[in-house]
C-alpha cells in the first residue's frame, strides 16, 4: 500500500496553506538519522510538521514536492510513521523551555554534552545493602560535579565510545579517560 499524492497534498494545504512556512518532514527509513543534534535544529523552528507513512510509505511526488526533509528513528523498518512522530515529538518539546520545569533539566542529559549522563541516586541513603556514593552525601559541591563528569566519562567509555571522539573533552577529561585505559589515538 502507497499513500496517494491528491490527500496529503490536501491535507497539509488545508492546515499549513500552498506553501508551508515550516518543515515539512517525511517520517521514513531513507531519511537522516535522528539524534540529539537533529532535536536540538527542530526546536529553533516555531512549527513543525510531521508526515507519517504507512507500509510501503508514500507516492514520490509527495517527497518531491511536498518534503522538506526526511528523518529517520533507526535502522530498521516500522509498519508507520506515527511511532517515530511521536519520538520526535518528544524528543523535540523536553527542549522547549519549561517544558521539564527545570530550566536546565536537558542541558546535561544524555548526548545533550556529547557524553552519557552520571548515575543518579535518591533516597533512601542505602538500600539493600547498596549505599549512595559518600562523595554525592558530602555537600561539596565542586568535588560532586568532578565525579559527574568523571563518571559521565567512565560509562561514555564503557558504554559508548565512540561518542567520545566527537565530544568536546578538556585535558582533564582526557587525561581521566587515559586513566582508564582509553587511547585517544585509537578511540578505544
Amino acid at each position: 500500500m502507497v499513500m496517494k499524492p491528491e490527500p496529503v497534498f490536501e491535507a497539509v494545504e488545508s492546515v499549513l496553506g500552498p506553501e508551508p512556512a515550516c518543515p515539512v518532514i517525511l517520517l521514513t527509513p531513507q531519511g537522516r538519522v535522528f539524534n540529539h543534534a537533529v532535536a536540538e535544529e527542530l526546536v529553533r523552528h516555531e512549527r513543525i510538521a510531521l508526515l507519517c507513512g504507512r507500509y510501503e510509505g508514500v507516492d514520490e511526488r509527495i517527497r518531491e514536492s511536498l518534503v522538506s526533509d526526511e528523518i529517520s528513528i533507526g535502522d530498521y523498518v516500522l509498519t508507520g510513521g506515527e511511532l517515530p512522530a511521536m519520538i520526535i515529538i518528544d524528543a523535540v518539546s523536553r527542549l522547549i523551555p519549561g517544558v521539564l520545569g527545570d530550566p536546565d533539566g536537558a542541558a546535561d542529559d544524555s548526548h545533550a554534552t556529547g557524553l552519557l549522563e552520571y548515575p543518579h541516586y535518591t533516597r533512601p541513603p542505602e538500600f539493600r545493602g547498596q549505599a549512595v556514593p559518600e562523595m554525592l552525601l558530602s555537600g561539596d559541591h565542586v568535588k560532586i560535579e568532578q565525579w559527574r563528569r568523571e563518571q559521565s566519562l567512565l560509562r561514555t567509555l564503557q558504554r559508548r565510545p565512540d561518542l567520545l571522539k566527537s565530544a568536546p573533552l578538556t585535558k582533564a577529561d582526557i587525561k581521566f579517560l587515559k586513566e582508564q585505559g582509553y587511547d585517544p589515538e585509537s578511540g578505544k
